[in-house]
């Protein structure tokens, strides 16, 4: 038997720039349906996003990304992914986690790591997904990696960007 996981990222009506973020990042092929295609009424305020998102990339990038219905509204208090503690979204993203001491200090559940097999490889990843960003801890050389760096993207997304280490 073989199973794939996929990360599926919650997003408060941003899922469509996010994944087109994401795409002009990794390359890769874009798939969105929204909730109008799916027999939401036009003028329903959720009809335009996002409910089924993903890219894939032939290097092997794979996000399923989603619109939680009735958050568009960036005062509407929903805790995910991209709000702050008051529950708004954010041009400058609250971090979610920080360095201290060689420690990584965070309230968020998960991280999204991406492993490359070169320095240089990784650092295209950390150079597209830095913009607009809150750098955690710099790409640079680690006491485990030839390339360590953390990241929360401009979406929320906290992201781990690394070289696979040699064996």
């Amino acid at each position: 038997m073989t199973i794939t996981t996929t990360t599926h990222l919650n997003f408060p009506g941003t899922a469509r720039a996010a994944l087109d973020f994401y795409q002009e990042v990794f390359g890769g092929q874009v798939q969105a349906t929204t909730y109008g295609q799916l027999g939401a009424p036009a003028d329903s305020p959720d009809a335009a996003l996002i409910v089924f998102g993903g890219l894939t990339s032939p290097e092997g990038f794979r996000v399923m990304a989603y619109d939680i219905p009735g958050s568009a509204d960036p005062n509407s208090g929903a805790s995910v992914a991209g709000n702050d503690d008051a529950g708004t979204t954010s041009a400058t993203p609250s971090p979610g986690a920080r360095r201290e001491y060689g420690m990584t200090i965070t309230d968020r559940p998960f991280f999204l790591s991406v492993r490359g097999e070169t320095l240089a490889e990784v650092t295209a990843y950390w150079e597209g997904l830095s913009a607009g960003a809150a750098i955690i801890e710099p790409l640079a050389a680690s006491a485990w990696s030839p390339g360590f760096g953390m990241l929360t993207d401009r979406f929320g997304v906290t992201w781990v960007i690394d070289v696979a280490a040699e064996h």
